[in-house]
């Protein structure tokens, strides 16, 4: 017999229900809120602190007490030493070197002349106070004379030094040192010799020799 084949029913499978596909909301956007910028802070430039002014501090400087040396005048001839009788002044002849035997001898005759002549002055005075001190018998008279006297005995002692000094210029003539200045070796120069024949130093040192002396009596 034959078998029937049992046709299987195909039973046609039920679609499984498509489920349907939510789109999904998309999340709202979130605003996108722009931070405010912080408000730039003004940046105030320091002051800067007032440079203090540097006060230049004034060094009071010495004062320099400059001395204007004044040159001895002198005259053509002649000089204006007490007891020096005037004399025609020396010229030096051209290319003639300093202090030759020709100056040396017109000074060494300058000194003997004035050595002569204070000498005589001296011994006039002494015998004239002798009179004078027997002619006065009244005793207000004879203190007057006597007040006068003892200033003129001054003067005489004051020529005798000059006497003295006028010595030992003639002995440095005689060594032929004469004419130049003690302090500084310079010339001292025939106008100021002829001004005052003794002078051991020149213009300009004897004027700072002085300066120093009022500095030390002050």
């Amino acid at each position: 017999m034959a078998v029937k084949k049992i046709a299987k029913k195909i039973v046609a499978k039920k679609k499984a229900p498509v489920k349907k596909v939510v789109a999904k909301k998309k999340p709202a956007a979130k605003k996108i809120v722009a931070k405010k910028k912080a408000p730039v802070k003004k940046v105030v430039a320091k002051k800067k602190p007032a440079a203090k002014k540097v006060v230049a501090k004034k060094v009071l400087a010495k004062k320099v007490v400059l001395v204007k040396i004044v040159p001895l005048k002198s005259k053509v001839s002649g000089s204006s030493q007490k007891g020096l009788k005037q004399f025609r002044s020396y010229e030096a002849k051209k290319g003639e070197g300093y202090m030759s035997k020709s100056q040396l001898n017109h000074f060494r005759s300058i000194l003997n002349e004035w050595k002569a002549e204070l000498s005589q002055d001296m011994d006039r005075t002494v015998h004239t106070m002798q009179d004078e001190l027997t002619s006065h018998a009244d005793p207000n008279d004879r203190a007057s004379q006597e007040s006068d006297m003892a200033l003129e005995l001054r003067n005489r002692d004051r020529e005798r030094k000059l006497i003295k000094k006028i010595d030992e210029t003639l002995r440095i003539i005689e060594s032929q040192d004469y004419g130049y200045c003690n302090g500084c070796g310079e010339e001292i120069g025939l106008k100021r010799l002829e001004a005052r024949p003794t002078a051991t130093l020149c213009i300009d040192c004897k004027t700072l020799d002085e300066i120093r002396e009022k500095q030390m009596a002050g």
